[in-house]
């Protein structure tokens, strides 16, 4: 399984900043102590400058040092606690944890552009619903969400996904989060699960805050290696097999093929087919759903509309296969649909009226254009690979260059750009990895996104420019 959260190895930058934050709080550098130069604890660590200029600059960010301009790094007066020391540290670190970087451009991957929310759209679709369907929205609805908006999905995902499903398999939920836990329920916690790895975080502290046994899987270039899902003893296995997250590798017939098999050599195996941004292909044809291979029904298939309309619109849905509704059907009464009745009705009458395809299709373009304009922008430089950009909103940039991947991510904080390394998406530091960023381009506004991409470039990939 690897090593625990807590043989988690840091970052080097980090290491150095709570060592000196530690000797500072001991007392073991006095009030105004110059601290090493960079130059001196570069050569003396054999780390690079940046890293040491990383630690200080987050321990001045926290008030233990401060900087005098040619002169260095000193250490700031001590400010002891009398009173309830305990709690104060608590706090400070809480608020430090909540300040927002000031960024210039992020890559993110869990954002979108919201100049294209349909806002005239949506707007008279809210008044409709409070004119037409204001009792409705106001009672209870069934614990799977509103049957109007189910019944929609099932034709949406007739339409796009090649899926045949009833809307009674269908359960509306907040997101991942609640949809999760509810399969959790349904599979039970003696189980084990397993996922990709690398993966997504948030996934992995559900299944963690769920208290079940977990297995992290390593990839290869046609996703999840089936060899070790099949020595790690789980019976159940979440995956992103049309755009895995973060690699961008999109799962071949073979591979969901050799999936399915797996998963039906066993009664209690079941597959969780996380389809979080497959309307978003740029290339050929979508990717059949995995789901709609399936004739045993051994696939949880589970999708969000945070790709499609916003990342704060928190409303999911999964198609549980027929053999486990008489399951659900047994704890639905004491599970309430967790999408308010409003949100619920404005998304049915978004889909009834056509809305949502066009939506959808409007958005696909504006990306596919961003998407080409990165192309067009990084073939000037031949030691730079895209990887995984054919679908999705996300992308792996590989750099021929001796820069390492940790500096690179440091390189660009210092130039105000936020880009996360593929490596920080390896759970329980479990593997290796070839060095690459994670590039998140749609939430960058297109007027933008030249100048973002060659900065990032410039700024962090210099021994290439």
């Amino acid at each position: 399984m690897g090593e625990s959260m807590e043989h988690v190895k840091k970052p080097i930058y980090v290491e150095l900043y709570e060592q000196f934050k530690s000797m500072i709080v001991e007392g073991k550098y006095e009030e105004n102590q110059k601290l090493p130069s960079k130059r001196k604890l570069s050569a003396d660590l054999k780390i690079s400058p940046i890293t040491v200029e990383a630690a200080y600059l987050q321990l001045i960010a926290e008030g233990y040092v401060y900087s005098v301009e040619k002169s260095g790094y000193f250490v700031s007066k001590r400010v002891e606690v009398v009173l309830g020391a305990k709690e104060s540290k608590v706090d400070i670190e809480y608020d430090h944890q909540e300040k927002k970087d000031d960024y210039l451009y992020e890559f993110n991957t869990n954002v979108v552009d919201t100049s294209l929310f349909p806002n005239s759209t949506w707007a008279k679709l809210s008044r409709e619903v409070l004119s037409e369907n204001h009792h409705e929205m106001l009672n209870i609805t069934h614990p799977e969400g509103m049957r109007e908006l189910r019944v929609e999905i099932a034709r949406y995902l007739e339409l796009y996904r090649g899926m045949h499903v009833d809307p009674s398999q269908i359960i509306i939920g907040s997101g991942s989060s609640s949809l999760i836990g509810l399969i959790v329920e349904i599979l039970g916690r003696k189980e084990c699960y397993a996922m990709e790895n690398p993966g997504y975080s948030k996934i992995y502290h559900l299944f963690k805050g769920n208290d079940v046994q977990l297995a992290l899987i390593g990839l290869d270039d046609l996703g999840i290696r089936v060899n070790e899902l099949i020595e790690s003893n789980a019976s159940i296995v979440h995956i992103t097999p049309s755009h895995q997250f973060p690699t961008g590798v999109v799962m071949p017939i073979q591979r969901r093929n050799e999936l399915l098999n797996w998963a039906n050599e066993k009664d209690n195996r079941f597959i969780i087919e996380d389809d979080y941004d497959s309307e978003f292909r740029f290339q050929g044809k979508p990717i059949p759903a995995l789901q709609g291979l399936d004739y045993n029904d051994k696939v949880i298939y589970m999708n969000t509309f945070t790709k499609t309309l916003a990342p704060s619109f928190r409303m999911g849905y999964m198609v549980l296969p027929r053999k486990l509704l008489s399951i659900y059907n047994k704890i639905k009464g004491y599970h309430g649909c967790t999408v308010p009745n409003f949100e619920q009705y404005i998304m049915y009458k978004f889909m009834k009226g056509g809305y949502f395809e066009r939506h959808v299709n409007r958005m696909k373009n504006h990306y596919r254009q961003k998407i080409e304009l990165i192309m067009k922008i990084v073939e000037k430089y031949p030691k730079i690979k895209l990887k995984g950009y054919e679908s999705g909103l996300h992308f792996l940039m590989e750099v021929d260059s001796s820069t390492s991947e940790e500096d690179m991510v440091l390189y660009a904080m210092k130039n105000k750009i936020k880009v996360s390394g593929l490596t920080s998406y390896l759970q329980e530091n479990f593997g290796s990895l070839n060095k690459a960023l994670v590039i998140g381009y749609s939430g960058i506004e297109i007027e933008k996104l030249e100048q973002a991409m060659n900065l990032l470039i410039q700024s962090v990939l210099v021994d290439l420019c």
